[in-house]
């Protein structure tokens, strides 16, 4: 799991978003730190695209090898 979430959070740090969707679940939900609740690989890319840095999740869920709950 750790592998996953250190790729993820680099991918997110350097905007690789090629490299990021792969490690996300296509059903994903994602509460971000500033309140943000989104659901969909597609709605977190779109989000993170258009925001700042992200701080580190304080709780991570994965199925079938990808992040499927993250919550900051």
């Amino acid at each position: 799991m750790e592998a996953v979430v250190a790729a993820a959070v680099e991918a997110i740090a350097s905007r690789d978003w090629e490299g990021l969707k792969p490690l996300l679940h296509p059903y994903l939900h994602w509460h971000g730190a500033g309140g943000a609740r989104l659901r969909g690989r597609t709605n977190v890319l779109a989000h993170l695209e258009s925001a700042g840095p992200q701080e580190l999740p304080a709780e991570v869920e994965l199925r079938d090898g990808q992040i499927y709950r993250w919550r900051a």
